[in-house]
């Protein structure tokens, strides 16, 4: 894909499970199933999406997955899929893990930080990206460190701290253009101080809203995670970000969901439709997947109040 001049691409570090309930806060069961099946346990399969960009003459990574050091009951408990990882997605595009200039990260949840380290040969945590700046925002490391009864199994350090540790994790602050085109754009909703990216180029628009729209079934306002811990600040960035986002045709890139990659906003009645432009990178489940894995949301999003 291009927006404008600059390149980009979904990358996949494979997919994993999440209670339906919990992806979908108040919206009842009833309704969210028919867009993403849940398994016996009430989970649904998730894509897990970096977001490549090159510009600039840079190599810039969005996120960095899961990753796959953690053992025990977390690849259990997550559903972690075995499909591709993140640096296999990476040679798919000729690039390997000494390649990546730059990785930003929109949080330090382990869906989008794992990925950043690995487990060595004889056991320690090392940087995957051993020349890449690693950018994080400074309230989020804070609350990544300090985290609260609610938030403390969403954050590993084990995903961060060998980075800081070698001297890779660049502490930065608000709005900031990484490359030419390229602007990391802070918001509150899921969590205090989330980044999104926003690509601009010859007149043309893509952002990546990371976990404020993780999939096209998050368009709608009312529709917002349970695990957000602003949830009203999530409504109040849609309601903000729809109505641009429609009238100037920005492609909005999701990072989660499991079929749809991008799509553009249209208005519809009193609410919005999603019309895909970009299939979320392939996948290959086992014939044992739970029920609803490799089965298609509603690609039309919502028309809701």
């Amino acid at each position: 894909m291009k927006t404008g001049t600059i390149e980009w691409h979904l990358v996949s570090d494979g997919t994993f499970l999440l209670d339906g309930g919990a992806m979908f806060g108040v919206v009842p069961k009833p309704l969210w199933s028919m867009r993403a099946p849940a398994d016996d346990r009430n989970r649904i399969t998730l894509g897990v999406h970096p977001l490549l960009i090159r510009a600039g003459g840079k190599t810039v990574l969005v996120d960095a997955g899961i990753g796959r050091k953690e053992k025990g009951r977390f690849p259990d408990l997550y559903g972690v899929g075995d499909e591709t990882d993140i640096v296999t997605s990476l040679a798919g595009h000729g690039i390997s893990p000494e390649d990546v200039d730059i990785v930003v990260f929109t949080h330090l949840h382990f869906d989008h930080a794992g990925g950043a380290t690995r487990l060595d040969e004889e056991g320690r945590v090392v940087p995957v990206f051993p020349n890449a700046r690693h950018l994080v925002e400074r309230n989020e490391l804070f609350d990544a460190e300090n985290p609260t009864v609610r938030s403390r199994a969403s954050y590993i350090s084990d995903n961060w701290a060998p980075l800081e540790n070698a001297g890779l994790l660049e502490v930065v602050e608000g709005d900031l253009e990484i490359v030419p085109g390229v602007t990391r754009r802070v918001m509150k909703g899921h969590v205090r101080a989330l980044v999104g990216v926003l690509l601009d180029s010859d007149g043309e628009r893509a952002f990546y809203p990371t976990d404020n729209m993780p999939t096209a079934a998050h368009v709608p306002p009312p529709w917002v995670m349970g695990f957000d811990l602003y949830p009203l600040d999530t409504v109040a960035f849609k309601e903000s970000f729809l109505p641009q986002a429609a009238d100037e045709e920005w492609t909005v890139i999701f990072e989660h969901d499991p079929d749809i990659g991008a799509a553009r906003i249209q208005r519809k009645d009193k609410g919005w439709e999603i019309e895909p432009v970009l299939d979320a990178p392939p996948r290959a489940r086992s014939p044992e997947a739970p029920a609803g894995s490799g089965r298609k949301m509603d690609p039309r999003g919502s028309a809701v109040e």
